[in-house]
């Protein structure tokens, strides 16, 4: 296996195999959907209402994932999930109905759940640990993965129409990565993430400082839900791209049948770029301003190209699209993981469900409008993005995070005046932590 001694690359490639091994293992198996659809004879519905409970098992990953990371911690729960997700591709294979095919891909849902939540932590951790920024990166890295899978299935396919042998080829790469990211993924100290857990509560509280325990299920803090609603807008303004931008071209544009498929292309390839050039910009002018102003441009820019319609203006509107929401979800999983893991694991559902719905939204206001409202959806989606972004408290590398300066606060530092958000975690924080 591959040694590499520097310690920040070596937890750079392992964190990012397993960004590529999700990528590849969802791209692998929607790639053939249509053979899926053959083998069981299912219409469009059901396929429909597969992917809808898919995304289903992610949301309802929620409640577990939080209390699995405190338990096992990230490391354990990305290697158990990761071992899932290979193994489903060979239920996928061998549901013998729909009804099973249906509880194999809820399955699916509720591992992807768990290996986002533990694979983002670790990176968050990553970044900590090493005060460097790597999370917008790893997320191309994800993309990167998906364009694998499909290329892969685009090959496969051309020598044989399979499911089996395609599926087997696709776990053997799944098992190399998951091989690669053993090499290197930051260790977990759940157990003694428990004891300072245990010696937090029994410690004596501030009466003016501290707010009040509430007893049952915890609420999510202000700060949380900030972060959570910028997560779902985001993740609605990225998956209605991807979902649309080619219905668009074709049917309002007028673009020919061989260049609607560009709209997914432009913004594919600008969200690659961006998120690989996006962690310098983190470095030099921080989180908030990096999601704030990349938000910004892509709302504007979207709506300016609605409003002037044509081909090359709607392509240069969907790149600003991709190059805006490129840092979005990076950046807010960052801020989540040094929130804790609960924050973490809520704004993981949120940007599932985000990502899942939408694409329905946006089809339900085109079918009672038209899909030019639609898409003026997605470019408001993505300026509430913005204001979401101005009522977050952003990490800085710049200093250890357990040490805020009140009297030198930063861009992306509240006023002294305003509401106290929760204490991110310190600089040495283990991941059953983050």
């Amino acid at each position: 296996m591959l040694r590499v001694r520097d310690d920040f690359l070596r937890a750079h490639l392992a964190v990012a195999a397993l960004f590529c091994f999700l990528g590849f293992q969802y791209a692998t198996w929607v790639s053939r959907l249509p053979a899926l659809k053959t083998r069981l004879d299912l219409d469009d519905g059901r396929i429909g209402l597969l992917l809808m409970v898919c995304g289903i098992g992610a949301a309802v990953s929620f409640p577990l994932v939080a209390s699995l990371m405190k338990r096992f911690g990230s490391r354990v729960l990305a290697t158990v999930s990761a071992i899932g997700l290979a193994l489903i591709l060979a239920g996928l294979t061998l549901a013998p109905s729909y009804p099973v095919l249906l509880v194999v891909a809820c399955l699916d849902g509720v591992a992807v759940g768990f290996l986002n939540v533990a694979m983002n932590a670790q990176g968050a951790a990553m970044e900590v640990r090493f005060q460097r920024t790597a999370m917008s990166r790893l997320h191309a890295t994800f993309s990167a993965g998906s364009l694998l899978a499909a290329l892969l299935a685009s090959g496969v396919t051309a020598v044989t129409t399979t499911l089996s042998a395609h599926f087997a080829i696709a776990a053997a790469v799944l098992a190399l990565l998951l091989l690669l990211a053993q090499t290197g993924m930051l260790a977990d100290e759940p157990a003694k993430a428990a004891e300072a857990a245990e010696a937090a509560e029994a410690a004596p509280e501030p009466a003016a400082e501290t707010p009040a325990k509430r007893r049952g299920i915890p609420l999510p803090s202000r700060i949380t839900v900030w972060m959570g609603l910028a997560m779902v807008f985001g993740t609605v303004t990225e998956g209605a791209m991807n979902d649309w931008s080619a219905l668009y071209l074709e049917n309002v544009v007028r673009a020919s049948h061989q260049l609607a498929p560009m709209g997914i292309a432009v913004v594919s390839v600008m969200m690659v770029l961006a998120r690989l050039f996006a962690d310098g910009w983190r470095t030099r002018f921080g989180d908030g301003r990096i999601v704030r102003v990349g938000s910004t441009v892509a709302g504007l820019g979207l709506a300016l190209a609605l409003l002037v319609g044509g081909v090359v203006p709607t392509l240069i509107g969907f790149a600003c699209v991709g190059l805006g929401v490129a840092a979005v979800t990076p950046c807010v999983y960052v801020a989540a993981a040094r929130q804790g893991s609960d924050a973490l694991a809520l704004v993981a559902a949120t940007g599932t469900t985000g990502l899942l719905a939408g694409p329905a939204l946006i089809g339900f206001i085109a079918n009672a409008s038209s899909l030019v409202w639609g898409m003026g959806v997605v470019a408001a989606s993505a300026v509430v993005v913005a204001l979401c972004a101005t009522r977050i408290q952003w990490p800085s590398l710049d200093a250890a995070p357990d040490a805020p300066t009140a009297d030198a606060p930063t861009a992306d530092t509240p006023p002294a005046d305003a509401p106290a958000p929760d204490s991110p975690a310190p600089a040495d924080a283990t991941l059953g932590q983050a």
